[in-house]
């Protein structure tokens, strides 16, 4: 496998992060008005401030919801990173007075669709209707795709691990500790948040910085 990897010597395909102005870009755009629209802003707005993989998203039960005076608290009953399944919590504080709190999102969601159990993330059917089906991981990617589209993103680019990546690049911008970043996006290695980190640093306090500067003696 190594040796067709030097021959191919192919580039990985990196999805674009939706960082969180493509978020509210992207969010400014959906129809709040319709159940589709307000599954899909919960989705990606749960999405991003959770740092969940698909497979999280969609495995998300009404029960594994908690929400708190300070925000929500979810079980995250088994993940890549928690094979045994004992769960994970994580939790996401209310954003006060902002159109983009994920915790009023989620529960704009839950309430309007009648959802009291099972899936939060459900299918919707043609005349707004919401299913009893689960959402599939690959419909996470194609409702990101879609609205992406719809706010003049290079749609090909983003992917159902945009939001995630979009999350964590946001944090490193933000200059959140990486033990931080990690109690969010439940990673074990620190290894792939320290790149992200290198990532939004390459320019800072650069080596060369100022060498070519004419005004430098």
């Amino acid at each position: 496998m190594r040796g067709i990897r030097r021959a191919w010597k192919r580039p990985i395909a990196q999805k674009a992060p939706a960082v969180h102005e493509e978020i509210r870009k992207i969010m400014d755009a959906v129809e709040p008005q319709t159940l589709k629209g307000l599954r899909d802003r919960a989705l990606l707005l749960l999405g991003f401030a959770d740092a969940f993989r698909r497979s999280e998203l969609v495995a998300l039960d009404v029960e594994h919801v908690t929400e708190r005076s300070e925000g929500l608290e979810e079980l995250i009953a088994s993940s890549k990173t928690d094979q045994e399944g004992e769960g994970q919590i994580v939790a996401i504080p209310r954003v006060e007075q902002s159109p983009y709190c994920p915790v009023q999102a989620v529960s704009d969601w839950l309430v309007t669709a009648e959802i009291s159990s099972g899936a939060v993330f459900r299918s919707t059917h043609r005349g707004d209707t919401v299913s009893s089906a689960r959402l599939h991981t690959q419909s996470v990617a194609l409702i990101v795709k879609a609205l992406a589209g719809k706010v003049d993103l290079e749609a090909s680019r983003y992917a159902g691990h945009s939001s995630r990546s979009g999350f964590l690049t946001s944090a490193a911008r933000n200059r959140a500790s990486i033990f931080k970043m990690a109690d969010q996006s439940r990673h074990k290695s620190l290894d792939v948040l320290r790149e992200y980190g290198r990532n939004e640093e390459r320019f800072e306090d650069h080596a060369a910085e100022g060498l070519l500067d004419r005004s430098r003696p």
